[in-house]
């Protein structure tokens, strides 16, 4: 029998109880242009924070196919492209964007305070 579990790092949160989840800062909103990619980090964790439009996203840095550092990839419209072999992640919903694919990028969901970025500390 296979395991349905999700793996440690990304604890499950049970429905209708309110959790107290901190956030920290990991850039400001002038720092990364429309279009661009930075590597951010946020407690032991490194992510990848997009700027599509005026609107972040935020992306674990390790591509799932191979481990590529994601932040190092282009952003077009709203796909982070792998750096290393050219697999397509869409930065609002993490989904491999090949038709079919399963494969997903664990996100995070990001907030702007003043002009600060902040994500959740997982």
């Amino acid at each position: 029998m296979l395991s349905r579990r999700r793996p440690a790092r990304w604890p499950r949160r049970r429905a209708g109880v309110a959790e107290a989840v901190a956030y920290v800062a990991v850039a400001r909103a002038g720092e990364i242009p429309v279009g661009a990619v930075k590597l951010v980090r946020a407690g032991e964790r490194l992510y990848a924070l997009a700027n599509v439009a005026g609107c972040y996203y935020a992306l674990d840095n390790n591509c799932p196919h191979n481990g590529g550092p994601l932040a190092k990839g282009a952003l077009v419209g709203q796909e982070l492209v792998c750096p290393w072999h050219g697999w397509r992640w869409s930065v609002s919903s993490g989904r491999n964007t090949w038709p079919g694919s399963g494969w997903r990028v664990p996100r995070l969901p990001v907030r702007l305070v003043g002009d600060e970025i902040q994500l959740p500390l997982v």
